[in-house]
């Protein structure tokens, strides 16, 4: 392939059209893309859900906001208005080059089309068909069949391919000053602070699938305070009725912040936090992205979301209908969540909370 061409490319559009934890997940490709040239600027084509995170990635320099009618979450809508106005927006920006990232279950020739009405003239995607026009620069699409890479692996391999590559391959986020300062003072006001141990423990996905049962999560946020650790419930405005089910089932004391938070602040507390504790989603890759370490409930509908580059511990029960690539059980059962002991997830927990304190405590050599 050859990508000479792309090392003149000042003004690149990064497409991801997906939610938050793949948009963080996506990070390092763009800080690759990013640091092939002093005056590069990138831009991100994403949902009205990625939005909100990108907002808060340094490598970013603009955020363009599209549901696109492919994706699954996009409402229905009368005409595809919206689609010819994207394309002119994006043809008046005169970009050098378009990257466009996806997942192996998706088909990237939507959003290439996109890119080449809009006469971007390099364009760059994993693609399992033969692309044609549509794409300058193809990768053959080798998932599922040749294995399965961490999504951050895939993403960082696709722009490698025109010579982006970073030494630096965590997850990028910042936590806003205003946001920081309000959570310590909401922390401080409830007596959490040094000295005694919390975590968060993140109840909601947004799958069904891939959450891990109430009564089960009351299980272990009673396990946790049992052994001295103080626990912060979160979740969206939309989770409050969870978290309160949450709380009332493992009759014990907790803060439920569910609601009380927007984005900038819970990023902001989960900087703050010892621990996070969660079924595999959204949240996830927030703590993984601020250096947060993770106890992750994790369904096995697919493998390549795991916690990137922070201390973990991953809970799974293996099952036959692994990988089902599912936002609700197709079984019924959801084995794969309902057989982890809630025990076992405590267990996880203390061990890791020990775990990082030894590794803050330990001396630099």
């Amino acid at each position: 392939m050859n990508a000479g061409q792309w090392n003149d490319a000042r003004s690149l559009l990064a497409v991801r059209l997906d939610s938050l934890g793949d948009v963080l997940m996506t990070t390092p490709a763009l800080r690759a893309l990013k640091q092939c040239h002093a005056a590069r600027r990138v831009t991100l084509l994403t949902s009205s859900s990625g939005a909100a995170v990108a907002r808060l990635v340094p490598e970013i320099d603009e955020v363009i906001t599209y549901d696109p009618p492919w994706m699954k979450h996009t409402p229905p809508r009368p005409d595809a208005a919206p689609d010819f106005t994207l394309v002119e927006a994006l043809r008046r920006r005169h970009f050098d080059a378009a990257v466009v990232c996806t997942v192996y279950t998706q088909n990237p020739l939507p959003a290439a089309l996109l890119c080449y009405l809009a006469e971007i003239p390099l364009r760059l995607a994993h693609c399992r068909e033969n692309p044609y026009q549509l794409l300058t620069h193809w990768v053959p699409e080798s998932e599922p069949e040749a294995g399965i890479r961490h999504e951050v692996r895939r993403q960082l391999d696709l722009v490698a391919s025109v010579g982006a590559r970073t030494h630096d391959d965590r997850l990028s986020l910042s936590v806003p000053s205003d946001a920081a300062s309000k959570v310590e003072t909401l922390l401080a006001s409830h007596g959490i602070g040094p000295g005694r141990p919390w975590a968060v423990v993140h109840p909601g996905a947004s799958a069904e699938s891939r959450r891990y049962p109430a009564e089960l999560f009351a299980g272990v946020v009673s396990g946790l305070v049992l052994n001295g650790i103080r626990v912060v419930l979160t979740g969206s405005a939309l989770e409050r009725d969870l978290c309160l089910e949450v709380a009332q089932r493992a009759a014990v004391p907790v803060l439920s912040l569910a609601g009380r938070t927007d984005l900038a602040g819970f990023v902001a507390l989960l900087a703050r936090a010892p621990l996070l504790i969660s079924s595999n989603t959204g949240p996830v890759h927030i703590a993984a992205a601020v250096g947060t370490p993770v106890v992750d409930i994790y369904a096995l509908t697919n493998p390549q979301h795991t916690p990137w580059r922070v201390p973990h511990r991953l809970l799974t029960y293996d099952v036959p209908c692994r990988d089902c690539l599912r936002s609700v059980c197709p079984e019924g059962h959801h084995d794969c969540l309902r057989r982890i002991p809630p025990e076992a997830v405590v267990a996880a927990a203390v061990d890791l909370l020990a775990e990082t304190a030894q590794a803050v405590a330990a001396p630099s050599l």
